[in-house]
């Protein structure tokens, strides 16, 4: 169901929770998969990342995708096209929903991420395929000093562009820079949107943050939320908390979107 087919009407609670993402930012695989049981038809998919990934190995995923939990591994891809075909064709075969990329990369690159999920997918859907756009910790003077010209959505929107004209399924990116990649990109490109904090929580290291309703207004299909979940006293109860916030935002009006260039 696309983000305009979402944001028209028919949206039931389940279908909102199924966009939440729980980021399983903890120090083992034993305590991640603890959480997950926690939260197990609260939210719609786990997200396992570099922390996890690097401790436990493909050990957590692996469990959380033969459990039917939906998984997002979240390992940025960055290296020669060959090296990320290859890592990519792995990730589609331990069961992941979805796995990600750096668009910096280039498009070559990009290119082999779609290629190696494809190979993977004649045991089933292949996953999707995301672009990390402008990490939401970078401001204007982080991406100054690195060289990168103009505002972070101006750099988000160009990598987005790219991403898409690679043939990837949509980008990773702040929902600050959401709007901007709706008007620039199809209406069927995904937009996973982190660095999502209740109205009451703090920012933490994240420099570019919005609220659930926030993020869904500019366009977001996905929210991926951390600490606000997982180091609640109640994380099920959180997570309720948040789902409601979302299909509310999802029962506005839709956004005015201008033309798709």
């Amino acid at each position: 169901m696309s983000r305009m087919n979402l944001a028209a009407g028919a949206i039931s609670e389940q279908s909102a929770r199924s966009r939440l993402i729980v980021a399983l930012d903890l120090p083992s695989a034993d305590a991640a998969a603890r959480m997950a049981e926690k939260l197990h038809g609260h939210v719609g998919m786990f997200k396992v990342g570099f922390e996890l990934f690097s401790a436990e190995g493909p050990v957590l995923p692996r469990y959380l995708a033969a459990r039917g939990e939906g998984v997002f591994l979240d390992l940025k891809f960055h290296d020669i096209p060959n090296t990320v075909l290859a890592a990519a064709r792995e990730a589609a075969h331990l069961g992941v929903r979805m796995f990600n990329v750096h668009a910096s990369g280039g498009i070559k690159m990009m290119e082999a991420a779609r290629d190696g999920a494809k190979e993977a997918a004649s045991a089933g859907k292949r996953p999707l395929v995301l672009a990390v756009t402008v990490l939401t910790s970078l401001t204007s003077d982080d991406l100054r000093r690195i060289g990168l010209e103009g505002t972070p959505e101006e750099a988000v929107v160009r990598l987005a562009k790219l991403a898409q004209t690679a043939g990837l399924d949509g980008v990773v990116a702040s929902a600050r820079e959401a709007r901007a990649i709706r008007r620039a990109c199809r209406p069927d490109f995904v937009i996973v949107t982190p660095g999502i904090r209740p109205a009451s929580s703090q920012a933490q290291d994240q420099a570019r943050v919005s609220t659930p309703a926030d993020a869904i207004g500019a366009g977001a299909d996905y929210l991926v939320v951390g600490r606000p979940i997982t180091g609640a006293h109640d994380p099920a109860a959180a997570a309720d908390i948040i789902v409601a916030e979302m299909e509310q935002a999802f029962h506005q009006p839709p956004i005015q979107m201008a033309r798709y260039e």
